[in-house]
């Protein structure tokens, strides 16, 4: 169901919805807006809180970001997040968006060149059209980024060059720098300047003092059995460099690798984290 204008979100839910408790299906949509970094459209999907239908309550955002490689219709595959949100018992709205689409399978959620700026579109535009359309809490205070693989190093960098958007961002099971599809290979976007704005490791080396005055609550998680190119590695490598800085953050190896198993298992607990340090619904 497309979402052409801000009034159209309630309206919708609530002839969909009705006085009973909405399923989760009724609660989920698919949406898209004309994105001008993509040059074309970004689709997304959006997970309601339990009774939107039926106050004036504004909520928190959980941007989500899902593995590379993959399709055009990979975002909506992560059905598992919105059981664990359901598990959680705090109301946010969840938002899924494309992170690929035909002919681009692993974009690495950074910006290229023009129509190909995945990481402007995800945290410029996306938060600006959502917060039109939905009841939002209009601020950083109200949105994390949280990804998985791919998706976990897309939300640690673009959150790390949008500080202003995100007060949140967690990564499941990714890795800190741009890779090729195998993960093995660093990318080279063509300048040092770029490499370097793209590289999770120097984004943190140049941003203590901003974190000091703009707190963000960062927490990455990982498999020790993860046997996806050095992604323990880095994991562990990040967590000394963060400790060494004084910069506050949560690490945690745990038990299985590169699975869904994992995340599933834990995904109550990892966004239960991220909710705490968001405000609540309101």
């Amino acid at each position: 169901m497309k979402l052409a204008l801000p009034a159209l979100a309630g309206a919708v839910v609530t002839a969909l919805f009705g006085p009973a408790q909405a399923t989760a299906a009724q609660r989920r949509m698919d949406a898209s807006f004309v994105s001008a970094a993509l040059a074309g459209r970004l689709h997304y999907e959006v997970y309601l809180p339990q009774g939107y239908d039926q106050g004036t309550e504004r909520y928190p955002v959980l941007y989500v970001l899902h593995g590379l490689p993959s399709t055009a219709s990979a975002y909506t595959t992560l059905r598992f997040v919105e059981r664990a949100l359901d598990s959680v018992g705090r109301p946010a709205i969840v938002v899924v968006p494309q992170g690929a689409r035909p002919g681009e399978n692993d974009p690495e959620y950074v910006d290229r060149g023009p129509g190909d700026k995945w990481a402007t579109a995800i945290a410029s535009e996306l938060p600006r059209v959502v917060d039109a359309r939905f009841r939002t809490i209009r601020s950083r205070a109200g949105r994390g980024l949280i990804g998985i693989s791919a998706g976990g190093y897309g939300a640690m960098q673009i959150a790390l060059n949008h500080l202003d958007e995100f007060s949140v961002i967690e990564s499941w099971s990714g890795y800190f720098h741009p890779t090729d599809p195998t993960g093995e290979y660093p990318l080279d976007l063509g300048s040092q300047a770029k490499n370097d704005a793209a590289n999770v490791h120097k984004q943190f080396a140049k941003l203590r003092a901003q974190l000091a005055e703009l707190p963000l609550y960062i927490g990455f998680y990982i498999g020790r059995d993860d046997q996806t190119g050095h992604f323990v590695a880095e994991n562990e490598e990040l967590n000394q460099e963060l400790s060494a800085a004084g910069i506050p953050h949560v690490f945690k190896l745990y038990p299985g690798g590169h699975v869904q198993s994992l995340w599933s298992s834990q995904a109550t607990t990892w966004l239960g984290l991220a909710l705490n340090h968001l405000t609540g619904a309101r």
